[in-house]
This record gives C-alpha cells, structure tokens and sequence, in this order.
C-alpha cells in the first residue's frame, strides 16, 4: 500500500452516493445497488471521509469461448487526484487477496486502450491470455478487449518462499 493511503474498507450502502459522483467526474455510470451482495466490494477513503476509490470482485459466467468462468476483478475507478498513488494497486491487492481465499486463479478484463491498467495489472503478475472485441457481455468499441489471469496458488507460493 501506498504511504498515507487508508486501508480499502467494505463498502457500504452510505457510499454509494460519492460512487455515483466519483462515477459521474469518470464520465461512467456505477450503480452500485445493482451489484450482488456477494461481491467484494471495496472503498478507500481519506482521513475525512472522502472516496479516493471503489472497486469490485465476483465470480463471473461470461459464457464465452475465450473467457471462462471464474473470479473477476470487475471494476474499479479513481479519483482524478489520487491516480498513480497507489489507491488503484491497494483496491486491487486487496480484491486479489479476497479472490485468493476461494479460487486458485484471478481473471480479468481490461480495454486494450487502457494502458495504466495493463500495466499495473501485469505489475501485480497478470499474464495476457487472448484478445477479442469482445470478451462475455463485454463489448469493446473502438479497440479490443484484454483477457489477463493471474496465477493465485504459484504467486502465494512464492510469498511463503520469501518469509
């Protein structure tokens, strides 16, 4: 975790108006009251309360030739300000520790355009398994879709051999 960066916390019912806003200044459309209450759902907030960044993770059945099913790392948004501070890369290690309790293998998707992501995907160990316009319900306008994986049981292995 990046220093001065809270711990991501559970997200609750009351944030979901500043991940409307934070959503909204993104020029997306989060609407956090439609995911499923059995997700990992995440916010990391300032000392006053303030949303820095939510994210999300949850087994996923995209139906889909290239991509299978499994545990997904499923979104994510930042606040302007807090970008390349680590807020991103805390929400995600803790969605990949989440994910590590019930499957041998993270799996995500990301825009082939979204250079920052990739890149800190395959910072934490991602590995690039195909590309398609689209990947399950995902359809990638203007450019094609990334389907990475991460190997959960080689990576805690490699944590036990560095204690």
């Amino acid at each position: 975790m990046g220093l001065g960066i809270p711990a991501p916390q559970p997200m609750r019912a009351v944030d979901y108006p500043a991940i409307r806003r934070l959503s909204q200044s993104l020029g997306r459309h989060a609407e956090p009251e439609l995911w499923g209450s059995g997700e990992c759902q995440l916010v990391i907030k300032n000392l006053d309360g303030q949303l820095l960044g939510w994210s999300r993770a949850h087994w996923w059945e995209p139906a889909d030739a290239t991509a299978p099913a499994g545990y997904y790392l499923a979104g994510i948004e930042v606040a302007h300000g807090c970008r390349h501070r680590g807020v991103g890369r805390s929400l995600t290690e803790a969605r990949l520790d989440w994910i590590a309790q019930r499957a041998s293998s993270a799996w995500c998707v990301v825009n082939a355009q979204n250079a920052a992501s990739l890149a800190l995907h395959r910072s934490l160990g991602f590995e690039e398994v195909a590309r398609a316009a689209q990947l399950g319900t995902v359809v990638f306008s203007g450019g094609s879709g990334v389907l990475l994986s991460k190997d959960l049981v080689s990576s805690r292995s490699a944590a036990k051999a560095q204690v």
